[in-house]
């Protein structure tokens, strides 16, 4: 298992102490998981930079790096790094990153908002900030430039494809002859990537299976 960066969110923390009992609930998921057998790799991203300083620390099977290589079931060579690295706001304009931190997280309290009542009359889950970012020109060219220069440094380290995060914009595409397949987020888009026996790797949205799962149970309950 691949946890891509900002697991723990080092900047949230800096404002005071937050830790509920549902944090403490996954990681003793997690621990449970690397005890019963499972390699869990801690890929390191911006917003739990402050761990950086511990990387290439193993804790049984628990790995900490700033950045993995996965071989595929199929035999391809995947890079696997959060993408901060590849952020230029991050890398060279810091206040700008934490200003644009504050303002997504302005956008999900509105995005909780919208999906409260949304749900109260009968739709589904809607994403305010993903829709902002196919709809505002400036955020559509960042992701194409953040895609477009994490593409690039696969094909000079000679990887098949990579696998990333940082922009909460989940994805499977190629990118050239690039593999890009970015896991988005698990604060609001929900989202993960599968990879299945064979080698091929699925976007797991947690939305649609739910949706899945609601359509189940109705059909089960309608009468013979």
């Amino acid at each position: 298992m691949y946890l891509v960066g900002d697991i723990i969110d080092g900047w949230k923390l800096r404002g005071g102490i937050y830790w509920p009992q549902a944090h403490t609930n996954v990681i003793r998921r997690l621990l449970t998981m690397s005890k019963r057998g499972t390699e869990v790799i801690y890929v390191t991203g911006n917003h739990d930079e402050f761990l950086r300083r511990y990387s290439r620390l193993i804790l049984g099977n628990i790995q900490l790096v700033d950045e993995a290589e996965h071989l595929t079931a199929d035999g391809r060579r995947l890079l696997v790094i959060h993408g901060d690295q590849f952020d230029v706001i991050t890398r060279y304009h810091r206040w700008l990153a934490f200003l644009g931190d504050r303002a997504y997280e302005f956008t999900l309290v509105l995005n909780r908002w919208l999906n409260h009542w949304r749900a109260r009359y009968g739709y589904g889950y809607w994403s305010l900030s993903a829709y902002l970012k196919h709809k505002v020109k400036g955020a559509v060219n960042f992701i194409s430039d953040f895609e477009d220069a994490i593409a690039h440094e696969c094909t000079r380290r000679g990887f098949h494809g990579v696998v990333c995060g940082h922009i909460h914009h989940a994805e499977i595409r190629k990118v050239g002859e690039v593999e890009y397949l970015n896991c988005g987020d698990w604060v609001e888009s929900c989202t993960a990537l599968i990879e299945h026996w064979d080698g091929s790797i699925e976007l797991y949205r947690l939305a649609d299976a739910q949706a899945r799962e609601a359509q189940v149970a109705a059909a089960m309950r309608e009468p013979a």
